[in-house]
């Protein structure tokens, strides 16, 4: 089995596929592989793919009809045999040696327990570089609560900025919900609540690229729909969950829900509102005062909400 399974879900990404495949393949470590995921490209992404799996075995190609980035990393998953996972997506590249800088700090704790579940390292959004402190943290919960509601260039959610142990997000059953956008913010945290001891380099591994009109720079009404479902969701998961301070999650969804209203106009908030759990909603607003005011606006005098909002 190899060290490292990169996935890539690939979808119409032609102009940069490339960069992303060499970055890969150039890595100095070579004990990995590459779980590539054409996910129905209409461009000649499939062929490139297919080009680049012709000259080295360790990258495998994988074509399946469009159903969405959450679904092409499930595939990835399904299909992954590294010890050790990263997504990387197709649009972005990896610095020269990450795979060698993750390697080294995994080898170097290999004697300790419990095992590490999660590596973080840095990464640059643009001109941006996100370089998070080398921490050691005895949880994912304990991690999710120092890092959630902090600033980052490079928002925390993101799953790109992480090695994962395999053999956790299966034991774990951590995958990724099919069908929406924003599905980071779906499987971060509850990857941090399952998620044993977590690891935090500073290097910075990982290149994003910004592009008009991607998934993470789009606003649509689809968009904040998803964002309800996905507060809906972990609101559920996270009210049954006793064992766990809700403090800093809690605040977090109550963001999701504030953010998917912030701007919205009167025909938006009629096609968001019927998607809120409000008793939900409820629940995790109770943290601060604000929270429990913008709640009640939100349900009870939207028109209020819009005004306060609009002006601050």
């Amino acid at each position: 089995m190899p060290r490292f399974s990169v996935i890539i879900p690939v979808y119409n990404v032609e102009p940069w596929l490339r960069e992303c495949l060499d970055s890969v393949l150039h890595q100095t470590y070579s004990d990995w592989e590459a779980v590539c995921v054409d996910d129905g490209s209409t461009d000649r992404g499939g062929e490139i793919l297919e080009q680049y799996a012709s000259q080295d075995r360790r990258i495998k190609v994988i074509h399946q009809t469009n159903a969405g980035l959450s679904a092409a990393r499930n595939t990835g998953l399904d299909n992954a045999h590294g010890d050790y996972i990263l997504f990387l997506d197709s649009d972005d590249w990896l610095e020269p040696g990450s795979l060698d800088t993750i390697h080294s700090e995994i080898r170097s704790r290999k004697s300790e327990t419990p095992p590490v579940d999660m590596l973080c390292f840095g990464g640059w959004r643009g001109r941006e570089e996100e370089k998070p402190l080398p921490v050691s943290y005895t949880s994912g919960w304990d991690y999710y609560n120092h890092q959630a509601l902090e600033h980052h260039d490079f928002p925390f959610v993101c799953v790109v900025l992480r090695c994962y142990r395999r053999q956790f997000l299966t034991d774990n059953v951590l995958r990724f919900r099919e069908g929406i956008l924003h599905e980071d913010n779906h499987f971060t945290p509850r990857a941090c609540a399952a998620a044993g001891r977590v690891e935090a380099i500073p290097t910075p591994l990982y290149h994003y690229r910004l592009r008009e009109r991607s998934i993470m720079t789009t606003r649509s009404l689809r968009s904040r729909q998803d964002m309800i479902r996905i507060a809906n969701d972990l609101a559920a998961l996270f009210s049954q969950r006793p064992d766990l301070d809700h403090s800093v999650v809690y605040r977090a969804l109550t963001h999701h829900y504030q953010a998917a209203f912030l701007y919205a106009t009167r025909d938006e908030y009629k096609a968001l509102s019927p998607l809120v759990d409000w008793r939900l909603y409820h629940t995790v607003s109770r943290t601060r005062p604000r929270h429990r005011l913008n709640y009640t606006l939100l349900r009870y005098c939207p028109s209020l909400f819009r005004l306060i909002t609009t002006k601050t």
